[in-house]
């Protein structure tokens, strides 16, 4: 399927958006880092033929969307800003949010605090904030989150992930995907492209930036958990080396219409590591029907290969 590729004014900024489907009701897809709207590619098609306008934006500082320059001008709050201008800038009466990663981490807010009215939430590889907030006391998950303190320093993560084209950028999806050939070199460049736009990196990073130094995580701790009653799918690889299956425990006490399900073999990459696992499960999910486990939609998901 080709994919529609356009720029959508939202929030006072610009986004690249690619698209495909049409209707009134919008899955929007929100990628996390170092990715893009890439990221979605194995999930577009299937959403369009289920009946969804599939929007994929690059989020604020990615690609080719605007890139506002200070630290703060990627706070948490600024961010859900982003989504709600998309959400609006649709026109969708109908919005379903899938996200993954950092685009997953907004999602959650989103939901909680209800900046636009949800019909469902999809979650992949990044917990809740309060079971995620409960793990950190953890030696085991601060050990794996040791990345998002080093981003704090000025200058020297750009300049190591921007050494030797971009490695880094490459590296952080075939050297910790469980299945790395489901990222061909076309894919990687494609990534690498999108990080190497001039001050991508750094409004990459201000993301955890503006979270940690920036104080956004603990301006969202005070606002609260409070519980998310809109159906919600969460996907989950286990081979996940940046965090634990652990903190997927107890996410049922925030959210009251859970289903969870656990990818075994598969990478924090969950979408593009298993694309037929899980677009199984998100189509069962969708359609209102039992959403099969790892190893039955792995029989579906090989003979739909």
């Amino acid at each position: 399927m080709d994919f529609h590729h356009q720029q959508v004014a939202a929030n006072g900024l610009e986004f690249h958006v690619a698209s495909c489907g049409s209707g009134d009701r919008l899955a929007l897809c929100l990628h996390g880092f170092p990715e893009c709207w890439y990221s979605w590619r194995h999930q577009m098609p299937l959403l369009a033929e289920l009946g969804y306008r599939v929007w994929a934006p690059d989020l604020r500082g990615y690609g080719t969307s605007s890139r506002p320059p200070r630290l703060q001008d990627y706070a948490v709050e600024k961010l859900l800003d982003d989504i709600g201008g998309l959400i609006d800038a649709s026109g969708c009466s109908e919005v379903t949010l899938i996200a993954h990663d950092w685009g997953a981490m907004l999602a959650w807010w989103a939901a909680m605090h209800q900046i636009r009215p949800l019909e469902r939430l999809v979650i992949m590889n990044v917990p809740h904030p309060a079971v995620f907030e409960s793990a950190m006391r953890s030696w085991k998950q601060l050990r794996k989150s040791w990345y998002a303190m080093f981003f704090q320093v000025p200058r020297l993560p750009e300049a190591l992930l921007r050494a030797g084209d971009y490695r880094a950028i490459r590296e952080a999806f075939v050297g910790s995907a469980a299945n790395p050939d489901r990222f061909s070199p076309e894919d990687l460049r494609t990534y690498r492209d999108s990080a190497a736009q001039p001050g991508a990196l750094t409004a990459m990073l201000n993301y955890y930036r503006a979270l940690v130094r920036g104080g956004g995580g603990e301006r969202m701790r005070k606002r609260g958990y409070p519980t998310i009653d809109i159906p919600t799918l969460m996907v989950w690889g286990l081979d996940d080396v940046a965090l634990s299956v652990e903190t997927t425990y107890g996410t049922d006490r925030y959210v009251s219409d859970l289903t969870l399900r656990y990818l075994p073999g598969v990478s924090h990459w969950v979408q593009q590591d298993a694309p037929e696992l899980v677009n199984d499960m998100l189509a069962a999910w969708l359609r209102g029907e039992p959403v099969p486990e790892a190893a039955v939609a792995g029989q579906a998901g090989d003979r739909a290969a």
